[in-house]
């Protein structure tokens, strides 16, 4: 067969792609594709998907992220848009192209015949058939390019929307800070003006100057709320030294009394040397060099009742030094210092001082079912105790128990039996150390880690056995008297 020239296709023509697709004519006159390429997302699922995300993403959004997501999304529709128009402009070639095509064919089909007629023939009906594919296809197109301009539109407007919500925000909140700020400089304002008239009114009543320069800075200090903690602390640091001035002016009368009792008593071989507070103690020092030694006289202490002036002799306090418990606040003191047949008193120049917070402290343990102390047992039955180890004391509202570990070393309700009270002598720790007798047999020397901490568990303990109807006290007490009637 002589081979005809067929006229080229026109060089105006842009393909979508380096190659023509592989088409297959399947049932019904349908085009397939024959290598099973992957069918994509068509543009109103894509659509629908965004929309969806955006009205559930809405409600959880503020103003302002709000506005922008709708921005992103009219950003997105005017993408979507100009997809549309390039997918109809290849759609416009691609009919062009079919059209070329087809005349191509037809020309080419008067001029051969056989076999090769019937292949031009299957070939013009694929490519009819791919036309009305194709026309099919420009017509969902333009219905979704129509869902895209109306949801453009839709989203134009809601960004329109949200662009005045922030608006109308940025507004109303330029408005309260102008207010809050006029507010704070009329209060500024008349603030300086009281100044004014405080500095010129001199010769006003101080307590009403002083009232309203505080109503003044309460008023301030409503809009500087830091500066009440800071008036706070100055406040209470002037409290604490207040309170510092009054304790040494207390001490300064204390030893003005001394010394004038000293001048008065010039011709006494001994002297009281400590103060008379709780947690302190006391020492009876040689004041003349006439004065024997100490070891070489009996001592012995009392307490002086506030009622009649009685003494009360306190069992055991034979030594020089007497650290002064919770029974000895506020009664005098004093110290018989017999020597060669000679006897001198000696006595505190004020009643014995409460320790500070004490009181507070103990009625914060009451509210406990047991607090526990940890101390060191000093003396057993008498005799030192060769360990140091930390033991614990509980005290209880019923019972104290005396602890090392797991081992239980004492354990007594409180009994008319019982006996505990400070150490009545010894050194310088005397105030640290108690004495407890469980039970009739066993007695201990304990020290505490503190002056408060010996204090506190005696009057506690004290507390607990009276609510028991017992009256705890030390050897040969009062109160064990009364106890044991």
């Amino acid at each position: 067969m002589q081979s005809l020239a067929v006229s080229p296709v026109s060089a105006d023509v842009v393909f979508a792609s380096t190659r023509f697709p592989n088409y297959k004519n399947g049932a019904n006159d349908q085009i397939e594709q024959r290598n099973g390429e992957g069918k994509l997302a068509s543009m109103k699922e894509v659509i629908a998907r965004e929309t969806a995300q955006l009205l559930e993403q809405q409600k959880r959004l503020s103003v302002r992220d709000l506005a922008s997501k709708f921005e992103k999304g009219l950003a997105a529709a005017a993408k979507l848009s100009d997809e549309a128009k390039l997918r109809d402009v290849a759609c416009l070639e691609k009919h062009v192209l079919l059209k070329k095509l087809r005349d191509a064919l037809e020309s080419l089909r008067g001029r051969v015949v056989g076999k090769n007629k019937d292949d031009v023939e299957e070939a013009i009906s694929m490519v009819e058939a791919l036309a009305v594919q194709l026309t099919q296809r420009e017509g969902e197109l333009i219905q979704e390019k129509a869902e895209v301009k109306k949801l453009a539109n839709f989203l134009q407007q809601a960004s329109e929307d949200a662009k005045k919500l922030v608006d109308e925000e940025r507004a109303f909140a330029r408005t309260e800070i102008e207010n809050a700020r006029a507010a704070v400089q009329r209060v500024e304002e008349a603030l300086q003006e009281q100044e004014r008239m405080s500095q010129a009114s001199g010769t006003q009543d101080m307590e009403a100057l002083m009232k309203e320069v505080q109503e003044a800075r309460r008023i301030k200090m409503l809009h500087q709320p830091s500066k009440v903690m800071d008036m706070e602390h100055e406040l209470q640091a002037l409290r604490i030294q207040l309170a510092e001035k009054s304790k040494r002016s207390i001490e300064l009368q204390k030893e003005l009394a001394v010394s004038r009792r000293a001048e008065e008593t010039a011709s006494y071989l001994f002297e009281l040397d400590g103060t008379t507070a709780l947690g302190s103690y006391l020492q009876i020092q040689p004041c003349s060099d006439r004065a024997p030694e100490l070891s070489e006289c009996s001592i012995q202490w009392y307490r002086v009742t506030s009622e009649g002036g009685n003494r009360d002799i306190i069992s055991g306090a034979t030594k020089p030094i007497y650290a002064p418990e919770p029974s000895d606040v506020g009664r005098i003191l004093q110290a018989d210092v017999i020597s060669d047949g000679q006897s001198t008193t000696l006595t505190t120049s004020d009643p014995i001082d409460p320790a500070a917070g004490l009181g507070n402290y103990v009625e914060a343990l009451v509210r406990r079912h047991d607090t526990e102390f940890n101390v060191v047992i000093i003396q057993m039955n008498s005799a030192d105790h060769p360990s140091e180890s930390i033991h614990v004391l509980h005290v209880g509202k019923m019972r104290m128990k005396l602890c090392k570990g797991k081992t239980t070393v004492a354990k007594e309700y409180y009994s008319s039996s019982m006996q505990l009270c400070g150490v009545r002598g010894g050194g310088n720790a005397a105030a640290q150390a108690s004495f407890w007798q469980p039970k009739i047999g066993l007695s201990f020397v304990l020290g505490f880690e503190s002056e408060r901490e010996r204090n506190a568990a005696i009057m506690l303990a004290r507390r607990f056995a009276f609510d028991c109807n017992i009256m705890l006290g030390g050897p040969d007490d009062r109160a064990s008297q009364n106890s044991n009637l």
